[in-house]
């Protein structure tokens, strides 16, 4: 296997035209490449300027995990502090997390966060949204947000080899009037789903708008954490 490492955006362009395989830190592919044989032609992002921007308002796919810190949101950072062990964390990249995983724990982060992806496309880098990134599984440069008035992260403890534990991810922004929004995403299995209330009257305003959508339909100890979660962020706004 021949591994690419372009180090602009122009040479990426032109390793996807060579058929090039896009890969990070390789974790979810491994096994799959010993099994199965290793492609002829790979290429990482781990050399490119914009794959690896570490900003409040922007992560790079490239970045692994590991590094993720306190310069992005509360949200963003737990996500990524909680996916696998160490090891794991010191080679998995946030692209490969968020399109190349079935579990995509930074998804619900990201969705919170209103994040617009940076995409590589044949002729150009483009930003488009989540759902088109992971629906066509773009090759993502980078992701970019409007810093939050606060969020949160958690993740239920599961056993290992079990179905993926639950994860609920919060955030509240303000909208350009000054009101503010909640924004909910829930990883319920496999599936991820999220919702966006106003939430200026406080928790029981927000949790009796989520009632009436796909978050209120969870089951009744998904519900439970939405709720907790919910009243913890609101709360801690109303008290700052």
């Amino acid at each position: 296997m021949l591994l690419r490492l372009p180090t602009s955006v122009t040479e990426a362009q032109e390793c996807m035209a060579e058929g090039a395989v896009p890969i990070g830190g390789a974790t979810l592919v491994w096994a799959t490449w010993q099994r199965d044989g290793f492609p002829a032609l790979a290429m990482s992002l781990r050399d490119l300027p914009e794959a690896n921007v570490l900003e409040p308002e922007q992560l790079g796919a490239a970045v692994v995990l590991q590094r993720v810190d306190d310069r992005v949101p509360e949200v963003l950072r737990r996500a990524a502090g909680t996916v696998g062990t160490g090891a794991v964390r010191r080679a998995a990249t946030v692209g490969g997390n968020i399109v190349g995983s079935s579990l995509r724990c930074l998804l619900p982060a990201a969705l919170v966060l209103d994040a617009r992806p940076t995409v590589l496309g044949p002729d150009r880098a483009y930003e488009t949204d989540l759902a088109e990134v992971l629906a066509k599984r773009h090759l993502l440069l980078g992701l970019r947000w409007r810093t939050p008035k606060a969020s949160g992260y958690r993740k239920e403890p599961a056993e290992a080899g079990g179905p993926p534990p639950l994860v609920v991810a919060t955030a509240v922004h303000a909208d350009d009037e000054g009101r503010h929004l909640l924004r909910v995403a829930v990883r319920d299995g496999y599936e991820v789903i999220g919702e966006t209330v106003p939430c200026d009257g406080g928790a029981d305003q927000a949790l009796a708008a989520l009632d009436g959508t796909d978050v209120g339909a969870l089951p009744p100890a998904a519900r439970d954490v939405v709720r907790e979660r919910v009243v913890d962020i609101l709360g801690s706004l109303a008290e700052g």
